[in-house]
């Protein structure tokens, strides 16, 4: 091991001597309590532990080291008067380099603090960044003793002191909210009317221009990708790529300086609180995409940053039968071991931090499953629901789960606890495969458009535990769903091998870009489609940004370590007829209970008879008999909602009553006549949305109860009967 890296205070030329005290176990982290700094670091299995102080984000060592004297629970502790916010640090971590036995310290890797506020800048790699060497025939066995700290980003101490000017969370109900899933960088990067020094930042998105426009679309939320400090991948680097979307998380506190415009020495936190704040000024939610199943640490053979260096055995899942290697549920070579109590405390704060200090109003957990795993079955009843469930602060925000994970028994779609919300991938399924003329029942299309009660009705969860979606980060954009049937992902490296395979999508003809007016009208109208089957369903409604007005990614549906044109928004080539359309559906469902009821209907959504407040009808005005749900080849149905029929009150004790609704949906090759509903349903109908020809509006022309209506080809058409 080099001798600067031995067990001993180094003094820094500058400072002359430095004191300690005992400090504090709690809070874990770095905090400044104006006289000085206390530091506390959990590790289990450690010998001694080493605060490093530097001066400077480039230096090549510490400037001063500290024997950590202090340990209370497992939890290593120290007061170190005279220090201030800007700080940087890290720590050096001594104990047993055993693999198979789980351990991994190494005391030449300078270690990120787990409870890091902000991180100074990105890793610059290098074999240093490993625990072993790099080459050695031994592979991970063997022990590196290079000094990782010239290529470390360091910690930094800040100063948690905001004015927040009275600003709460919104705490707006799920049947009300609007989701719009979005990049910071690749929402503004591009944006002609944003300042160029600002773009890409959280800056652009606390911009007026930026809160004018979500205002204007319809927007009550906006969820972010990952901002919690993340790795960018080694060799996604090495091939000019990057990790775009940052499923790489370093730390679980500090927000990702990369998107900040003001600074990265701790200056990223300020910024990210003044985004917040305008966004709530604007009456707009700001919730995490937040990823606690995994690090950016991979498996036995990735890199040295953190948990690893400091508790290995402790922060992760080891196999059984040799503990050198990792339990893999997500993917990433690496699981995070939450039933163990300190590693649940780690995401528990991390979570209270983002809620009480942040601001942020809820969150959405990818590949939630990985978080309800007790030994390795899944267990909704698993301490973290318990926890959250019990918590005061964490369970009064959204939380809204991708409930699956790589392993076996983690599709859990439809099995979260009450509180959580979930996105559906049924209903994106289903809904794809209808438009796009798929052999599926009209069954499972009804239930899908009325919330999915057979996925959430059974334990007292509302419609709104449906988070529908057609579209996501990943996976095509809606754009290049109605224009592409295979992938293709040939820019990220591996040989289109990535990315998922099966799409349910349809190119209406041709593959990619074409100039044939009749398909370019054809997949218009199918985006419309799309669109409006999404947000008058019942649930929660999630749009990806970009889908509103055409975005592309050019047949990629795998864009993670795509940080170029191909994943930014390209305001300048926006679709802006389609946007519109988008803007009037969405300010449809909002003006509108009838598509946003917090209960469900009554009896079984799919039987018409008998029913008031929603039935279903054949193309001849009957209604739908019971052997027409299951056939293959159906591919129209009519159904009526009863604005009189929503059985809620408002908020203040007022009973809730609607226009009512009939809406037809066609997805047949062919026109179809509809019969409209009998004068019990409504004595007249007004047209408010076509999406064969992009109407949307309201017509003057009033249709009679039982009249014929021409319904076009793969189309919705939607009409109106004003409220008695």
């Amino acid at each position: 091991m080099d001798q600067h890296l031995e067990n001993e205070l180094i003094k820094s030329p500058e400072k002359s001597e430095i004191s300690v005290c005992p400090g504090s176990p709690y809070p874990l982290g770095a905090t400044y309590d104006g006289e000085g700094v206390n530091f506390s670091i959990f590790s289990e299995n450690a010998m001694h532990v080493e605060l490093c102080l530097f001066d400077s984000a480039d230096d090549e060592f510490e400037n001063i080291k500290i024997k950590i004297e202090e340990v209370t629970h497992n939890v290593w502790h120290v007061h170190v008067p005279g220090l201030k916010p800007g700080q940087l640090y890290g720590y050096r971590v001594y104990g047993p380099y055993q693999p198979h036995n789980g351990h991994r310290f190494n005391p030449a890797k300078l270690l990120s603090d787990p409870y890091a506020k902000a991180i100074a800048g990105d890793m610059k790699w290098d074999d240093a960044l490993f625990g072993y060497e790099i080459g050695n025939g031994e592979q991970d066995l063997s022990l590196s003793e290079t000094n990782s700290a010239p290529f470390m980003p360091k910690s930094i101490v800040i100063d948690g002191s905001y004015d927040w000017e009275g600003d709460k969370q919104l705490k707006i109900p799920y049947h009300d909210t609007i989701i719009y899933e979005a990049h910071v960088k690749g929402f503004t990067k591009l944006h002609p009317e944003i300042p160029e020094e600002i773009r890409g930042t959280y800056a652009a998105l606390a911009h007026p221009v930026t809160i004018n426009y979500l205002k204007d679309l319809g927007i009550t939320t906006l969820e972010l990708m990952p901002v919690h400090h993340f790795v960018s991948d080694w060799h996604l680097l090495e091939q000019g790529l990057s990790n775009y979307w940052g499923y790489n998380t370093l730390g679980f506190f500090a927000p990702d300086s990369r998107y900040s415009s003001s600074g990265i020495m701790g200056e990223q936190v300020n910024e990210f609180k003044d985004m917040v704040k305008e966004l709530h000024k604007a009456g707009i939610e700001v919730i995490l995409d937040v990823v606690y199943n995994h690090t950016a640490e991979g498996n036995h053979m990735g890199p040295t940053f953190s948990f690893k260096g400091i508790d290995n055995r402790s922060y992760y899942r080891l196999t059984k039968e040799d503990q050198r290697f990792y339990k893999d549920y997500t993917g990433t070579g690496n699981t995070m071991n939450v039933p163990l109590p300190f590693v649940l405390g780690l995401i528990m704060d991390s979570l209270r931090y983002w809620v009480t200090e942040m601001h942020v109003d809820g969150f959405r957990f990818d590949l939630a499953s990985t978080l309800a795993r007790t030994l390795h079955e899944t267990d909704i009843l698993s301490s973290f629901f318990s926890i959250i469930h019990q918590d005061p602060i964490i369970s009064q925000v959204k939380l809204i789960a991708e409930p699956w994970d790589t392993g076996e028994e983690g599709y859990l779609v439809g099995k979260f606890p009450p509180g959580w919300a979930e996105w559906n991938d049924k209903y994106r399924d289903c809904l794809r495969d209808y438009w796009r003329g798929a052999e599926s029942q009209l069954q499972e299309f009804a239930l899908r458009f009325t919330g999915s009660p057979d996925l959430y009705k059974g334990d007292s969860r509302r419609p709104t535990a449906s988070v529908n979606f057609i579209t996501a980060h990943d996976g095509f954009t809606l754009h290049d769903l109605v224009s592409y049937n295979k992938k293709h992902n040939e820019g990220n490296g591996e040989n289109n091998e990535d990315g998922e395979k099966e799409n349910n999508s349809w190119n209406c003809g041709v593959e990619g870009p074409t100039d044939d007016p009749k398909i370019i009208a054809l997949r218009n109208q199918q985006k419309r489609n799309f669109l409006t089957t999404l947000f008058l369903s019942q649930g929660v409604p999630m749009l990806i940004a970009g889908d509103e007005f055409g975005k592309t990614q050019h047949g990629n549906n795998n864009a993670y370590c795509q940080d170029n044109e191909i994943s930014w928004l390209n305001w300048e080539n926006a679709d802006h007829e389609l946007r519109e359309f988008t803007r009037k559906v969405i300010h449809i469902c909002k003006d509108h209970p009838t598509f946003r009821r917090r209960r469900w209907f009554q009896g079984l959504p799919i039987k018409g008879s008998g029913m008031d407040d929603v039935m279903w009808y054949l193309p001849n005005g009957t209604e739908m008999p019971e052997e027409s749900w299951n056939h293959d080849f159906a591919k129209s149905l009519g159904v009526y909602f009863n604005g009189n029929g929503i059985r809620c009150v408002d908020y203040s004790g007022n009973r809730i009553k609607d226009d009512s609704f009939y809406i037809i949906f066609n997805a047949h090759h062919e026109s179809l006549q509809y019969s409209l509903p009998s004068e019990q349903c409504g004595d007249g109908w007004k047209k408010i949305i076509d999406t064969s020809n992009g109407f949307i509006g309201e017509e003057e022309e009033l249709f009679d109860p039982g009249s014929s209506i021409d319904v076009q080809a793969r189309s919705v058409m939607v009409l109106k009967c004003p409220v008695n």
